[in-house]
């Protein structure tokens, strides 16, 4: 997985799989889910960042992880 925020087109994307994207569907309002050509998720975009998230939050990234159950 990758993470990438483009400040100048004020968006983040999460790369899940390195897969080209064959198709996009908007969920949300500035919400966009990549599709590879089995229909899986290859990415997530969030649009207008700035207006989603402080400044200050977008430089600082925590990454957590659940523990697996079982």
């Amino acid at each position: 997985m990758k993470l990438k925020v483009d400040h100048q087109a004020d968006a983040l994307y999460l790369t899940l799989v390195e897969k080209p994207a064959s198709e996009s569907e908007e969920v949300s309002p500035g919400i966009v889910v990549d599709f590879d050509d089995s229909d899986r998720v290859v990415g997530i975009e969030m649009l207008h960042l700035s207006k989603r998230a402080a400044e200050s939050d977008v430089h600082r990234l925590l990454f957590e992880s659940v523990p697996q159950s079982g």
